[in-house]
């Protein structure tokens, strides 16, 4: 005897039931049918998917040696809490976040050392022409910034990154339609297909970066990404000399959460990309599953730019190996207001001239 379960309509969310006369599932309100059978293969399948798992090793458990402990100290910001890392010889220096003073408070007892460290490929000059030509691409920003725009600090800092290694087990379901339409001399027909698309496959992920600096927003670091890992070296102290090193304030643990997200959504675009030919897909279901899933601990280049406009700071970012630059910036209303303006003029003279060419046929 076929299990019936609370079945919505696909077509319009309305409860169906078994029709005696069809032996289908059928919509009492469109007139929809389904097929049984296939409807309670969607529910075996869901139901044989099991719950996201998620578990890593880490690979890095590597303690400072003492040699290396006594080279670097730690700063950190009476204002906002922020943490740097600097080398034997540094006695004051500044906030990289907030531009404050910091002080020496502690040193690198207890934290653990970088398994790598990505070193700056592009220095400050070009960093700055980084800027001016990012500003020279944004055709809606204020004309003043650019002419009285100037950088108040820029400054290069190793940020933490936690990278996730990890072979994963995913599957997905999908609702899927595909609707064809045709007409005779009295009508306009449609009709749509309903189909259950699953998809499972075994992908492999290596080197998933995640900030591990609190004060480093997220978005901003991705935003620069990626970072080319066939470049970094063992970590060596003296790679942080002439440039600033955030210690990580957002352990491996914590790191965990954003790691899992990544990795999932990944794996769900790729499977995704493969489910074609249809005229609409929405994923129904999915599962992930992490498989001797590592991590370690690395530093990567970033430079840090800070320029002032009407007394509102803007921060902008840059990738230290492969230049590529992110940033906020202000917007002109008046640009934004003339460009649709000039659309708009453009658009009438354009109508005004096929009416113009009809009226001549």
């Amino acid at each position: 005897m076929a299990e019936l379960l609370d079945y919505k309509c696909p077509n319009c969310a309305a409860p169906i039931k078994f029709d005696t006369s069809t032996q289908n599932m059928k919509c009492p309100y469109c007139d929809s049918e389904f097929d049984v059978a296939a409807l309670i293969s969607k529910d075996e399948v869901l139901n044989s998917q099991p719950a996201d798992s998620f578990e890593w090793e880490s690979q890095a458990s590597e303690e400072w040696a003492e040699p290396d402990e006594n080279g670097l100290r730690v700063f950190v910001c009476k204002s906002c809490g922020g943490e740097i890392v600097g080398d034997e010889n540094t006695a004051a220096t500044k906030c990289p976040y907030c531009d404050n003073p910091v002080v020496l408070s502690g040193r690198l007892s207890g934290v653990l050392k970088p398994n790598y460290v990505i070193p700056f490929k592009l220095d400050k000059a070009q960093a700055k022409q980084k800027l001016k030509d990012y500003l020279n691409t944004k055709k809606f920003l204020p004309s003043m910034f650019k002419s009285e725009n100037h950088i108040d600090e820029i400054k290069g800092i190793y940020v933490p990154f936690w990278l996730f290694d990890s072979d994963i087990d995913a599957q997905v379901s999908y609702d899927a339609t595909k609707v064809s339409t045709w007409s005779d001399s009295k009508y306009q027909y449609t009709k749509t297909d309903h189909y259950h698309v699953f998809r499972k496959g075994n992908m492999s992920f290596v080197n998933i970066p995640v900030d591990g600096a609190s004060k480093m927003p997220d978005d901003l670091m991705e935003s620069i990404e990626p970072f080319d890992f066939s470049e970094a070296v063992d970590f060596q102290t003296a790679y942080l000399a002439g440039y600033l090193a955030d210690k990580y304030d957002v352990g491996k643990e914590e790191s965990i959460p954003r790691a899992n997200q990544r990795v999932k959504v990944s794996a769900e675009d790729t499977l995704g990309n493969t489910v074609t030919g249809y005229s609409s897909v929405n994923p129904t279901n999915s599962s992930v599953q992490v498989l001797r899933g590592t991590s370690k601990y690395a530093l990567y280049p970033v430079w840090i730019l800070n320029t002032t406009y009407n007394n509102t700071k803007y921060v902008f970012a840059m990738n230290g190996q492969t230049g590529k630059f992110i940033g906020n910036l202000p917007v002109s209303n008046a640009k934004i207001w003339g460009f649709f303006a000039a659309l708009a003029g453009g658009l009438s003279a354009a109508a005004l001239l096929v009416s113009k060419l009809l009226g001549l046929l």
